[in-house]
């Protein structure tokens, strides 16, 4: 089972790239968020999901274990096949996963293509209440082998953004809930009315809802 490749970028096409291995190419399929990060000969670090069927052994690429984790969390649910869960991948950065799935946003996903209303509901449904995260430790070591193919986007602040999330979740999501509710009533975005409250509560985790909502609104006025 291949796990990991390292080598020279020797093709790039559409969804998919030619790895140079010692002498050897191994086509791999990616986002395009991925593929837009390389150029030709450039050396390269892929981790690699490796899935078997019976008449072909296909290899996905990713340039950060969050990415693959996303992959593989993404395909378990039912009506999202590899191809379905790169297309998300290629729309949606880790941190749009993370921000659409707590603030049960339907339309981001649908962004993606070969993603429909009805599916794009059934993932945020399916999905509410995963945690999609891997060990620091291991984001750092392989984001240094990927130092070479990133393009001066700043992979820690998704990580910093994850963390910001999941405390605003584990303080209270009742309120959290409400107030994105609330926000969504008076014409906000569901998206944008989460990330506000989300940083309200992150700044001032006993605020009541009604501060809640005051805290969140001077976030839409400083946006």
């Amino acid at each position: 089972m291949i796990a990991k490749l390292k080598g020279l970028v020797d093709y790039i096409g559409e969804d998919n790239l030619i790895v140079d291995v010692n002498g050897v190419g191994y086509l791999v399929y990616a986002s395009s968020r991925t593929l837009r990060r390389l150029g030709l000969e450039q050396k390269v670090s892929l981790l690699i999901e490796t899935i078997v069927r019976e008449d072909s052994i296909t290899l996905f690429g990713f340039a950060d274990p969050l990415e693959k984790e996303w992959f593989n969390t993404l395909t378990k649910v039912q009506g999202v096949g590899a191809k379905v869960g790169l297309s998300i991948l290629s729309a949606l950065s880790t941190q749009q996963l993370h921000q659409a799935v707590a603030a049960q946003d339907k339309n981001m996903f649908s962004m993606a293509n070969g993603v429909g209303p009805k599916l794009a509901a059934r993932i945020v449904t399916e999905l509410k209440d995963k945690i999609v995260t891997v060990p620091v430790a291991q984001m750092a070591k392989d984001l240094n082998d990927n130092m070479a193919m990133v393009d001066g986007e700043n992979t820690e602040v998704e990580v910093e953004g994850f963390e910001d999330n999941l405390a605003a979740r584990d303080n209270d999501p009742s309120k959290l809930e409400d107030a994105i509710s609330a926000l969504v009533n008076l014409g906000y975005q569901r998206l944008d009315a989460y990330k506000a409250v989300n940083q309200a509560m992150i700044k001032q985790p006993d605020a009541d809802m009604s501060e809640l909502i005051k805290l969140a609104l001077k976030e839409f006025v400083k946006g």
